[in-house]
């Protein structure tokens, strides 16, 4: 049996009968696969998992077919593109992690929902502990965040010592006559998995869209008044080779460092579990800059 079979017909097959016909488990969990709505591999064996999958297909759908398979979930499941399948509402709280979801709404930014759709954002000016910092110049005293959004919940998947600037030695010593690039804050669709440098070279999220950055001229590492220059930069994400948290050292000229190998590592497990990167090796991701006291001011605690 087929879902092409169920067309136009009064056919009704309980959870149980779906579980029988192999061939039709298999084409069913094929398709929620590919909706994300359920881990591979598609087994051909209609177990709890995948009938919960498909009574969240149901519900999403609004088929009206309650623990069963009838013509409508059969259409719905041929004709739904992942693009197409409603999302559950947010449901935001005084978290974190909702409050940066609030923010990125605030800010008319990009918010991806549902499991395995990963929010990268950079929070200049934080604390591991959410407190602002001064934000002194040649330090690790940013966050890197990642952020999913399941069932409609916001958690922080896990969070690291960043920076978002480039340190003392290429502010002084800039690769561009220009000044050294400091990234102007917003959400910016660029970044591809790769790999960065040479002598340590690592997988690292890698440029591949123009982006806009300051060009600090006057080395005073600060952004206000500093003419914006847009384009492709290599202003990568990738580790800060261990360096001290007080010094940046040769670390960034203006990449979104993360300060040490081992949490970087983490960073990229992470983000090649995203299923948009698992569908597309060339998937381009959102990364989101934001300073730490607008965020604060925008969405207290």
């Amino acid at each position: 049996m087929k879902l092409q079979d169920f067309l136009g017909k009064q056919e009704k097959w309980n959870f149980e009968a779906i579980g029988q016909d192999t061939e039709l488990t298999r084409q069913i969990q094929v398709l929620l696969i590919g909706l994300g709505l359920l881990d591979p591999p598609a087994d051909g064996k209609f177990g709890p998992v995948s009938a919960a999958a498909l009574r969240k297909f149901q519900e999403l759908t609004k088929s009206g077919e309650k623990d069963y398979l009838g013509a409508v979930t059969a259409k719905n499941l041929i004709e739904t593109k992942p693009d197409e399948l409603p999302e559950p509402p947010l449901k935001l709280s005084n978290s974190i992690a909702s409050r940066i979801v609030k923010y990125l709404q605030a800010k008319d930014y990009q918010v991806f929902t549902g499991a395995r759709q990963y929010n990268i954002v950079y929070i200049e000016g934080m604390n591991e502990d959410w407190t602002l910092n001064s934000d002194t110049p040649n330090q690790f005293n940013d966050r890197r965040i990642v952020i999913e959004i399941v069932e409609g919940v916001p958690k922080i998947v896990n969070h690291w010592q960043a920076t978002t600037e480039p340190g003392s030695y290429y502010t002084y010593n800039p690769m561009n006559p220009g000044g050294a690039a400091r990234i102007k804050f917003g959400q910016y669709k660029a970044w591809a998995v790769g790999y960065h440098g040479n002598a340590d070279r690592h997988e690292a999220l890698i440029q591949v869209a123009p982006i806009t950055v300051h060009r600090d001229f006057n080395k005073d590492f600060q952004r206000t008044n500093d003419k914006l220059d847009t384009g492709l930069f290599q202003v990568n994400q990738h580790w800060g080779y261990d360096a001290p948290v007080n010094d940046i050292k040769n670390a960034s000229a203006g990449c979104l460092v993360g300060r040490r190998r081992d949490g970087h590592r983490e960073f990229m497990a992470i983000i090649k579990q995203d299923r948009r990167y698992l569908a597309n090796n060339d998937y381009v991701f959102y990364t989101t800059v934001i300073p730490g006291d607008d965020f604060l001011k925008t969405v207290p605690a």
